[in-house]
This record gives structure tokens, C-alpha cells and sequence, in this order.
């Protein structure tokens, strides 16, 4: 096949595939926060009062005039009048004036008057000699200044301040901040709908028991859990036989209910390959690039039929997750309007050396380990069709195409999955 004998390095490939998809319309629906978990909002939220909206303390000790507190030590205290106890959930119904204070607890209301709390370690109970007859006096033993342990008035957000960006995906806390300002539902994008389609005359349903020569389909589930996980809707429609028409139809039928159609299998440049001739028959420009200059994945295919997304996979299953996570979620992501955020990796030393092919890119699953503080990558080898490799793994590591290979002691940034 003669696209397959130009590769492109994935960067440029992905970018090719991002840059010819319909500019994404968001669709949104509204739904209950306490459902929204990982969800991409699709307007700016803003904050419709302030947070706080009553001034309160952090600590439990006694609301105070900070003032009152100046030059207080251990050597020399300072003493004020307790002139009673804020209410937990409701108005203090005093106010503090000069040598006074009152107990408070984490949460409470500062008094008028207040601008400070004390923690309570820091002070002691004193009873007049003349016991109950006179007032109670509190020793304090450190000084506070104004504003210490309490929090103003929209001193977390500000009534009308931007809290959530739309394209944010809602994380526990943007739940937490959303329930804090009482702020039930939301409006996020719909997911994108991906339609996975498994061929091959010798793959069949995981529930069933294979012949010799079968084996079970793993790329249409692996692949579903990575869209559901990057914010899509995975929509199976089983599996198909390496027959053009057939498989014609069945993508045909699929792209059209579908925001993005994933293909396995039929990638490879080999007389049975039918998914690049499949892609050309589904709407313009058709296949953009058979082949990347990258392994695992080699013969992935990069499509776009008439606006849409259209991704030939390689059946290894190693192959096809690892290019899931370089071209379907990117893709994805696009549908969604996610705002840019940086890949979670984390830096570790390399325990062996790693060779590679100058010109293409590489890409090993490694397990990290820990030893004395120090973290490892270790590189789990094993072919692109056992799924195992990559289930054992914390992550992926990427050799660059301009390098021959990675030596053991090098510090190498390892993507977490």
C-alpha cells in the first residue's frame, strides 16, 4: 500500500488529524453537581455571593480586638473580660468592646468588634476572688494580629469572581466549591459519542469460549474505558468480518450516529487490509495518513470524513491503547472544548538500558518502584499483543525519534495512565 511506505511522526500526524475536524459544537445539557464528577463544563461559572459571606474563625479560642492582645507573653499576659459564647450557626447577639472577648468555636461568627481569634492553647480561665460576684477574666499568652485566624469576608472568592472556566473538567474540588456556594447544577458538554468496531474473523465476544486460532475481542473494551475516562460515551457495535462490504456498512451505519468512529484491526499493509479503503468510501478528505513513525502502533490510520473523526487501529492491544492515548484522546478532548492542561508524569531514574531506532519514536511501558527516596522506572518488555505488559504498568515512557536509546541512571519523564 503505498501511503504506508511515508510515516509520520505522531505530533505531526495528530496535529494533521486535529487541524482538518469540524470546529467542535458544544452541546450541553444541565445536570446535578453530585453527578458531574469529570464532567467539561460548557459556560464560566461565577460565584453568585461572596465566600465567606460572614467573617469566622479557623480555630477554636476567643474572638478578640487584636489591638487588645498587643505585647501579651508568657511573662506578661494580657486579661479580658469573657462577655459570653458565639452561637455555633447563627449571630453572635453582642458586640466586643475594649477588653473583652468571647469564646468561639472553628466555623463561628466573629462579633462585631472582632477582627482576631486566639487559639485557645495560648489561654487560661481566671476567676475573680471574689468568685461568682465578678466577672470572668481570660489570660492570653500570645499576641494576634488583625485578621489572624479567621477568614473575611470573600476572602475565598469574591461575590460576581470567575470560579470555574468553561471547558474546566469538574474535579472533587470544584464539587466541594460549587456545593459551597450553593450551586446544585450545572451545565456541562454532552459526551461526545465514540463507536468502536472490532474485525477479524478470528476474534470473538470476551463471554465466549475460543477455538484454537480465536481469541477474544479486548480492543473494544480497553479502548471504551479510555474514552470514558477522557470524558466520551463508548457505543459498541460488536464485531465484524474482514468482508468489505460488511465492514463498509457497519462504519457507515456507526459514523453517522457517532461523533468519532475507532476501527481495529485491518490496519496492517497487507492484501486483507480493508479499513483505509472502508475510510475513503465515508465521506471527504478521507484517510490523512496510513502510518506513523512510532512502536508500538505503527500502522494506525488517521481519517476524517466529512468533519468527523475516523481512526484505524492496530488489533495488538498494546498497539491500539498506546495509540489511543496519542490520537483518541486528544480528539476527544477537541469535541469536549477541555481547556489545555499539562499530562500527570513524574521524573525517575531508568534501571536498564533502553535501545531504539534513530528516526522513530518509542514508546515503553515501565513500573515505577521506590527505593531509599529514589524513583526507578523499570522497563516491562514483552510483545504488542499482550495486554498484560501494559496492565502491569504505572505508566509510559517516550524515546524520542532523534535518539538511539536510553541508557540505565538516566533520568527520564515517565506519562502516567
Amino acid at each position: 500500500m503505498p501511503e504506508f511506505l511515508t510515516l509520520l511522526p505522531p505530533d505531526q500526524a495528530r496535529d494533521e488529524l486535529l487541524s482538518h475536524l469540524a470546529p467542535p459544537t458544544i452541546d450541553s445539557e444541565s445536570i446535578g453537581i453530585v453527578h458531574a464528577l469529570g464532567r467539561f463544563t460548557s459556560a464560566d461559572t461565577f460565584a453568585p455571593h461572596p465566600l465567606p459571606d460572614f467573617p469566622r474563625t479557623t480555630v477554636d479560642g476567643y474572638a478578640v480586638r487584636a489591638r487588645d492582645t498587643f505585647g501579651a507573653s508568657d511573662s506578661l499576659p494580657a486579661y479580658l473580660n469573657l462577655i459570653g459564647e458565639v452561637p455555633m450557626g447563627d449571630t453572635p447577639a453582642f458586640e466586643l468592646g475594649a477588653g473583652q472577648c468571647a469564646l468561639i468555636h472553628t466555623g463561628g461568627m466573629l462579633p462585631n468588634g472582632a477582627d482576631a481569634a486566639v487559639m485557645i492553647e495560648y489561654t487560661q480561665h481566671i476567676v475573680g476572688a471574689e468568685h461568682r460576684s465578678a466577672p470572668t477574666e481570660i489570660e492570653i499568652f500570645k499576641s494576634v494580629a488583625d485578621g489572624e485566624n479567621v477568614i473575611r469576608i470573600g476572602e475565598d472568592v469574591a461575590q460576581g469572581q470567575l470560579v470555574i472556566p468553561k471547558g474546566a473538567q469538574l474535579r472533587p474540588a470544584e464539587i466541594g466549591g460549587l456545593m459551597a456556594l450553593g450551586i446544585t447544577s450545572i451545565h456541562v458538554v454532552k459526551k461526545p459519542r465514540v463507536g468502536l468496531i472490532s474485525t477479524g474473523d478470528e476474534v470473538i465476544d470476551p463471554g465466549q469460549t475460543p477455538r484454537p486460532g480465536q481469541v477474544r475481542d479486548i480492543n473494544s473494551y480497553t479502548l471504551g474505558a479510555l474514552v470514558e475516562k477522557c470524558g466520551g460515551a463508548a457505543i459498541r457495535y460488536g464485531i465484524f468480518s474482514d468482508q468489505f462490504q460488511v465492514l463498509k456498512e457497519a462504519a457507515a451505519k456507526a459514523l453517522s450516529e457517532c461523533d468519532v468512529l475507532i476501527i481495529t484491526a485491518g490496519s496492517s499493509a497487507s492484501t486483507r487490509d480493508m479499513t483505509a479503503d472502508v475510510i475513503r468510501t465515508l465521506g471527504e478528505p478521507g484517510v490523512l495518513v496510513h502510518g506513523i513513525n512510532t512502536r508500538p502502533g505503527k500502522p494506525t490510520i488517521l481519517g476524517v470524513c466529512n468533519g468527523k473523526a475516523v481512526i484505524g487501529l492496530p488489533g495488538n492491544p498494546v498497539s491500539a491503547l498506546v495509540n489511543g492515548y496519542l490520537f483518541v484522546v486528544p480528539v476527544i478532548e477537541k469535541l469536549l472544548g477541555a481547556l489545555p492542561k499539562p499530562k500527570a508524569t513524574v521524573q525517575a531514574t531508568l534501571t536498564v538500558n533502553l535501545p531504539s531506532q534513530a528516526g522513530r519514536e518509542d514508546w515503553w511501558p515501565v513500573k515505577l518502584t521506590t527505593t531509599r527516596n529514589t524513583q526507578y522506572a523499570d522497563p516491562i518488555f514483552g510483545k504488542s499483543n499482550l495486554i498484560f505488559t501494559l496492565a502491569a504498568a504505572d505508566g509510559l515512557l517516550r524515546i524520542h525519534s532523534d535518539a538511539t536509546g536510553l541508557s540505565a541512571g538516566e533520568i527520564v519523564e515517565v506519562v502516567l495512565v
